[in-house]
């Protein structure tokens, strides 16, 4: 409907844009429509959001002009970045900072900044528990999206704090991988501590939930997950849903994770160690109760290996 009001999704044609322009195209009359954003109309998945109803519409998270004409007349902004494009905290605190001048200059009504929190907060600077890396990061994905939140400060915005993404399995190949001897195992700096995960698509559901309830969010700092569990846990439910045998959990030191040699192998490590020294600090920024009732839909990880059964059996069986 023409007097809908306008929801501009950056990552529209990703896990956490795509799962907002669904829940969009899912409620017709919920008074919002997508325009979705990404730097090539002409690829398939945009095609495919164009076929459901989205206004398709090309920029560049590095220029900030495209971002502008972008934004206009937009009532609200989903904003978020891929570090995982080019692996550099510097350049991911650039484009969020064309995202808010954007935004500001489009007179946006509610943005919503998919962020996470600083770790380098947690911990002294001489601590020596983890390496620093681009010189001034402990996990650079966390802490430049920290830096970034004074992008926006002055804007109508919502800062929404996210979770690992349990789709990490197969889109990161983080899975429990099948050994010569039939069983499965994945490695881990976790301890037994719990890991905070969610769904990715249900980042984009939960976001749908704050543009509905409005005002009462903006200036809003809004944790989410969709359950937190122990990597043993997790290995459990695989199996229980899968039908596999046997997943082995390798509770790694974190300086061998960092030692694997994959590309961002020193950042996750980074990253999945901050989850297990400081368990409590990061699970109790999220919740999974406000997720849920910013988003009924919410899935536990159990429903989502439960959806997700065949792609995490190929990724395992890889």
């Amino acid at each position: 409907m023409a007097d809908n009001k306008v929801i501009a999704v950056l990552g529209s044609t990703g896990t956490q844009g795509g799962g907002l322009c669904r829940s969009i195209f899912a409620d017709p009359s919920g008074g919002f429509a997508c325009r979705a954003i990404t730097r090539d109309p002409s690829k398939d998945s945009a095609q495919a959001l164009a076929g459901q109803g989205a206004e398709v519409v090309a920029a560049d998270l590095d220029d900030v002009e495209s971002l502008k004409s972008a934004f206009a007349g937009a009532h609200g902004l989903y904003a978020v970045t891929n570090f995982w494009e080019h692996f550099s905290g510097e350049k991911e605190k650039e484009q969020a900072k064309n995202i808010a001048e954007a935004a500001a200059a489009a007179g946006v009504k509610h943005v919503i900044w998919s962020t996470l929190e600083d770790t380098r907060a947690l911990m002294d600077d001489g601590d020596t528990r983890m390496p620093m890396l681009q010189e001034k990061f402990r996990v650079p994905h966390f802490d430049a999206k920290a830096e970034a939140n004074a992008s926006f400060e002055g804007l109508p915005v919502t800062f929404l704090v996210t979770s690992f993404y349990w789709d990490n399995m197969y889109l990161f190949g983080l899975s429990p991988k099948k050994g010569e001897d039939g069983t499965y195992s994945w490695a881990f700096p976790m301890g037994n501590a719990k890991l905070a995960g969610i769904s990715a698509g249900d980042i984009g559901k939960t976001a749908y939930g704050i543009f509905k309830g409005g005002d009462e969010y903006i200036g809003a700092t809004v944790g989410i997950a969709g359950g937190m569990l122990t990597i043993e846990e997790m290995g459990e439910t695989i199996e229980r849903v899968t039908g596999v045998s046997k997943v082995v959990y390798n509770a790694v030191d974190a300086d061998a994770y960092r030692g694997f040699g994959f590309p961002g192998a020193d950042e996750l490590g980074n990253m999945f160690q901050v989850y297990r020294d400081f368990e409590d600090e990061v699970c109790n920024a999220r919740s999974v109760d406000t997720a849920r009732a910013l988003n009924p839909e919410l899935e536990s990880f159990e429903q989502f290996v439960q959806r997700q059964k065949d792609t995490i059996l190929a990724a395992m069986n890889s």
